[in-house]
């Protein structure tokens, strides 16, 4: 058996089929240009590939690493698309139908937010309707639950966008300005707390910020 073209045909139908993973999915999300392009090279080694591996149709080995390439060419192929990150996502978020304090927060951070009407089971709900880029939209789902917990929200792709707010985009500043931002914060916040954990193990006394005055911590021990 000879193990380099073992090899070879492993590694040939996995470049395959991850090329057609990553193309069928750029067709879904409508890149019209870049799903072609790519078709013409996994067509080649598609060719390549199913020409070597049918001079060896007598050794299941050789099947069993054609079959191999396929399953990993699909999962590295996922892998890929999810890390480019291309496309834009919509978002839609039900909260109490008098809560703005989302959407306003939203809007602040550079989102386009359209707010509807909703009758639910157990009332009236407002409607968000936000899109981002896939890119952005882990920080969006993390960003909503942090502002409202309670917020229920799915998401779903968008393939074609045209005019309103989207012709101007998000603006990108706005974002990685909130997001300096909030880290800024936490960093703030741990800063303090260790300065304050310093303070009283140093002089065994608590610092009361309300009344800006200083007291016993009553589990010291005086000396």
């Amino acid at each position: 058996m000879d193990w380099g073209l073992l090899l070879q045909i492993l590694l040939i139908n996995l470049i395959y089929i991850m090329l057609n993973t990553i193309r069928t999915l750029l067709a879904i999300r409508g890149y019209q240009k870049i799903a072609p392009a790519i078709a013409v090279i996994e067509v080649t080694i598609y060719t390549l590939g199913l020409s070597m591996v049918m001079q060896y149709l007598s050794n299941p080995i050789y099947l069993i690493a054609y079959a191999l390439g396929f399953g990993v060419g699909i999962y590295c192929g996922m892998i890929i698309e999810n890390k480019l990150a291309l496309g834009y996502s919509v978002v839609e978020v039900y909260v109490q139908n008098d809560d703005h304090t989302l959407a306003s927060a939203l809007r602040e951070r550079g989102y386009g937010v359209t707010i509807q009407v909703g009758y639910g089971r157990d009332g009236d709900r407002l409607i968000l309707t936000i899109l981002t880029p896939r890119s952005n939209e882990v920080y969006l789902h993390r960003t909503i639950e942090e502002i409202d917990p309670k917020a229920f929200y799915l998401s779903y792709d968008a393939k074609y966008i045209h005019g309103g707010f989207w012709s101007k985009r998000v603006n990108p500043r706005l974002i990685k300005r909130s997001k300096v931002k909030d880290q800024q914060t936490d960093n703030i916040v741990v800063e303090e707390v260790e300065s304050k954990e310093a303070y009283v193990e140093e002089t065994g006394y608590l610092f009361d910020e309300a009344v800006n005055e200083e007291t016993k911590d009553p589990t010291s021990s005086e000396e």
